[in-house]
């Protein structure tokens, strides 16, 4: 099996970088046994399975600590990783995050090229490793111009070395918008109703989410999931994203957990 750029698949242990905060105790990787007990969801009924993040804040992160807007990119991707880690031992099965949306090509051309490198490089450095501990990858979005052959390349490879996976899937939302998933669904819809149009979208076999988080303080939506998310609860954190820990994500668990979801009803 091979990498973008040649490289072959060896041995990919489940271990750490060096100064990852993945905020679990012992040390443990994805590979770690799933659903053990978390403080204020012992019912494993009121533990949402299916978890959309809208990881905003990367860049008032960069700016308070005075360094560039690419090294608070790259801190929130390593958040992801972590906060993946935690999905898994919280009894989450699909873990969404907003990577980069159709809105964002509006940024400088600058960040747009750190973004696109920092993806490419990710992709290519941690597909084996999550390959080796589950995790099935999948990436939802228009996947044409501006995004380069190359990178829609890498995101496909990463897709299909991992397809068999199943502890948990990592859905990355890249060069996607709500508005936008939904027009591309109806272009080619035929059908009669809402499950028919469901298999028009991005990502068919994706579970609406039962909880959608946004970090950084503001509350809204942004175009994300909008489809999907009709009956998500929303819970709204002041941590910008990079800060968002495992403590933070247990405690937006434990608030969905004491919620009565009615879905229209009473």
């Amino acid at each position: 099996m091979e990498l973008p750029g040649g490289n072959s698949i060896g041995r990919f242990p489940g271990t750490r970088a060096p100064g990852d905060d993945s905020g679990s105790s012992g040390g443990n990787s994805i590979a770690s046994i799933a659903g053990g007990d978390t403080p204020g969801l012992d019912e494993a009924t009121a533990r949402p399975r299916y978890v959309a993040i809208i990881t905003d804040g990367n860049g008032r992160w960069a700016k308070q600590r005075g360094l560039p807007v690419a090294a608070g990119h790259e801190a929130g991707a390593d958040t992801v990783k972590a906060r993946l880690r935690d999905a898994v031992e919280f009894g989450v099965r699909e873990l969404t995050v907003y990577s980069f949306s159709t809105e964002n090509w509006r940024r400088s051309r600058a960040e747009v090229r750190a973004l696109m490198r920092m993806f490419a490089r990710r992709i290519d450095q941690e597909t084996p490793e999550l390959l080796a501990e589950g995790v099935r990858m999948r990436f939802i979005g228009r996947r044409a111009a501006p995004i380069s052959p190359r990178l829609l390349e890498r995101m496909a490879w990463a897709e299909d070395v991992t397809r068999a996976n199943s502890r948990i899937t990592l859905f990355v939302a890249f060069n996607y918008g709500g508005r936008a998933e939904i027009v591309d669904a109806a272009r080619t819809f035929t059908g009669s109703d809402e499950a028919d149009f469901r298999a028009h979208l991005y990502a068919p076999e994706m579970h609406d989410p039962d909880l959608i988080i946004r970090t950084s303080g503001e509350q809204r939506i942004s175009n994300y999931l909008l489809w999907q998310g009709a009956y998500s609860e929303l819970v709204f954190r002041d941590e910008l994203w990079p800060d968002f820990s495992r403590e933070c994500f247990a405690e937006s668990l434990e608030e969905f957990a004491a919620r009565k979801r009615r879905f229209g009803g009473r």
